[in-house]
């Protein structure tokens, strides 16, 4: 081993547990799903995100469970947005999910992997005339998030000679902050009714659902009982007054994992939400306030909740140094540029074997050429070596499609299937992949 020089530590009161006993066990992990993290490595480089086809089914059953236990007609839509590897999407789809899409390159996404349109929903609020029209040829469910929408699928229907079933979003308050309300149509103002009547107006669409997608990570499910209760009560008002049927509500996704909110003490265990007591809070709802003989169909767009806890980023440990306040810090291979999400979660950090020494606070940085690239500014590890690999997760929400191509290439993706073999989900960049569709001009070509 070599020497370290010695130096005085101040300890943060963050190393201590809740007992006031000082924090001194190693977080371990050596292998996922029974294969061994420097084999992973090995095979497929460093930084290596790891996904887990036992765990995902683990929890899409679970989630499914907990609402169609309580209620008969239910209907889970992948949101692409979270992660939009065609393998993870394939995935998701084989479980029964449809497509929910936020752009023209989700939709073109959905497409390639043989989704029909009519097992698409098509949300967000730019979507560009060409793939509406493309949208309304495909039969997709198309959800309207402003006035010009209206206009331009007006134009479409004419067009086409045909009448457009649609949906609306509708944002509200409802007791959690912020709210969303940049997306959709305003409940309180009356925004939302209004834009019906405009709908119903122009009798070039028809509307056949009502959707709202309250925000990110939810941490309240009471939240989502009121959401509920509004879009019953704007269905009902709906129906009445304009003679026609809402076919399907949508409650979008937002659901919390079991990610560590940074600046929360308490534990994913103790603030998140179950999974039951989120589809309490909409099908009770449901219930409660409907009005029609039948039931609407309920649409979920759920995400976060059904990959995030089955994502692992492997990262190895490429240098250490000592600061100018003592506090050591290890440099890792994967930084920021792949951890979007560390902007807002503390992530489980676990070391790949047992370590001599006493955990201090250490820093975990990434490899840009930037201050701002720390992915934990003081957690306590043991000595670590050059060559260690850390574990990093919950990371399979929100982080590859938000990874980007600063300073480094993107790594490889691979799912560990339930017979423990590997497949690559997506193969490591190369410079071909970073300046493919770039041209010189020949004025500056020599």
């Amino acid at each position: 081993m070599n020497y370290e020089k010695p130096s005085i530590n101040k300890i943060d009161f963050t190393m201590f547990s809740k007992h006031g006993t000082p924090v001194t066990a190693q977080r371990i992990r050596t292998e996922i799903e029974g294969i061994n993290v420097h084999k992973l490595t090995q095979q497929y480089g460093s930084p290596l995100f790891v996904f887990s086809e036992q765990k995902i089914e683990a929890l899409y059953s679970k989630a499914y469970h907990a609402f169609s236990s309580r209620y008969p007609n239910i209907q889970f839509g992948w949101s692409y947005k979270t992660n939009y590897l065609s393998g993870i999407c394939q995935l998701m789809h084989n479980l029964g999910s449809v497509a929910e899409v936020v752009s023209e390159m989700e939709y073109e996404k959905a497409k390639a992997l043989n989704i029909k349109g009519k097992d698409i929903i098509f949300n967000g609020p730019y979507k560009p005339k060409k793939i509406l029209k493309q949208a309304v040829e495909d039969g997709a469910k198309i959800h309207i998030d402003h006035l010009f929408e209206i206009n331009d699928l007006e134009e479409i229907a004419e067009e086409l000679n045909v009448k457009i079933p649609v949906a609306i979003r509708v944002n509200m308050f409802t007791g959690s902050h912020p709210q969303w309300s940049k997306f959709g149509f305003n409940y309180e103002n009356s925004d939302a009714y209004n834009a019906v009547k405009r709908i119903v107006k122009g009798e070039k669409l028809y509307l056949t659902g009502l959707h709202s997608h309250i925000g990110t990570f939810i941490l309240d499910s009471n939240a989502y009982h009121a959401a509920s209760t509004k879009i019953m009560k704007l269905k009902a008002l709906i129906e009445k007054d304009f003679s026609c049927t809402i076919d399907y509500i949508d409650m979008g996704g937002g659901f919390a994992s079991k990610s560590h909110l940074k600046g929360v003490y308490q534990s994913p265990e103790v603030v998140v939400p179950t999974l039951d007591e989120y589809a309490h809070a909409i099908t009770s709802a449901i219930y409660q306030h409907n009005q029609s003989e039948n039931l609407p169909k309920l649409y979920l767009e759920t995400g976060r909740m059904l990959i995030d806890e089955a994502g692992y980023l492997l990262s190895t440990v490429t240098a250490y140094k000592r600061f100018s306040d003592t506090k050591k810090a290890y440099i890792m291979d994967a930084g920021v540029n792949l951890l979007y999400t560390s902007q807002w979660y503390n992530f489980v950090v676990e070391v790949d074997g047992y370590y001599k020494g006493t955990p201090e606070p250490s820093m975990l940085n990434g490899p840009l050429c930037m201050n701002i690239d720390t992915i934990e500014e003081n957690i306590p590890l043991p000595p670590l070596s050059r060559g260690s690999i850390l574990t990093l997760s919950p990371v399979g929400a929100y982080n590859i499609s938000q990874s980007m191509q600063f300073i480094s290439y993107r790594p490889a993706s691979i799912l560990i299937d339930k017979e423990a073999k590997t497949h690559l989900l997506k193969s490591s960049e190369t410079l071909e992949n970073l300046i493919i569709g770039e041209e010189i001009p020949s004025h500056l070509q020599k």
